[in-house]
C-alpha cells in the first residue's frame, strides 16, 4: 500500500510543477516569450556560426512555438492528475485495476518528456544552438525536469503485487 501511495503522490507532485510551469508562463507571459524569442531567432548564439539558417525570426512562429510549449505543460499536469486521482482512487483496489489507473501518468510523463527533452535539449538545444547562448541556455533546467519525469516514470512503471492483509486477526 505504502509503495501505491508513494506512486500516486510523485504524480501528484510533479503535475503541480507541470501546471505552475503553464500558469507561471501565462501570467508572467512576456518573461519566458524573451527565452523563446531568443533561441528561435538564435540572436545570441555564437556569431558566425554555421546554422544560423535554422533561425526563425518570424514573430506568429515565436508565439506558436510559445503556445505549444504552455499547453505541452498544461495537459501533462493535467494528465499526470487525472493519473494521481485515479491511482489514489484504487489504492486497496486488485493490482490490475491499480495498473490501469497508471495509464495517465504514462500519457502526461511522456508528455512532459517530450516537452523537456525533446523540445527543450533536442529542438531548443540543439537544433537551434541554445547550448551557445550565455543568457538564454535552459539546457540545464529542461535536464533536471526531464531527470524527474524518469523518475517518476520508473517509479509508477514497477508492476504492482496484490495487497495482502498482514495484520493479526482481531478477536471476535
Amino acid at each position: 500500500m505504502e509503495l501505491r501511495l508513494a506512486k500516486a503522490m510523485m504524480a501528484a507532485a510533479l503535475s503541480a510543477f507541470c501546471l505552475l510551469v503553464a500558469y507561471d508562463n501565462l501570467v508572467d507571459y512576456e518573461s519566458n516569450y524573451a527565452f523563446v524569442r531568443h533561441v528561435l531567432s538564435m540572436d545570441t548564439t555564437f556569431p558566425g556560426n554555421a546554422l544560423m539558417h535554422r533561425a526563425v525570426t518570424d514573430e506568429r512562429a515565436w508565439r506558436v512555438a510559445y503556445a505549444s510549449i504552455i499547453a505541452g505543460e498544461a495537459t501533462s499536469g493535467l494528465l499526470l492528475a487525472l493519473g494521481a486521482v485515479a491511482m489514489l482512487a484504487r489504492l486497496a483496489a486488485p493490482a490490475a485495476r491499480f495498473e490501469r489507473a497508471k495509464r495517465f501518468v504514462y500519457l502526461g510523463g511522456t508528455l512532459a518528456f517530450l516537452v523537456w527533452f525533446f523540445g527543450f535539449m533536442v529542438v531548443a538545444g540543439e537544433y537551434f544552438a541554445m547550448w551557445q547562448s550565455r543568457d538564454w541556455n535552459g539546457q540545464a533546467a529542461a535536464f533536471r525536469f526531464t531527470m524527474v519525469v524518469l523518475g517518476v516514470l520508473i517509479l509508477v512503471a514497477l508492476p504492482d503485487r496484490e495487497i495482502v492483509d498482514t495484520a493479526p486477526p482481531t478477536p471476535g
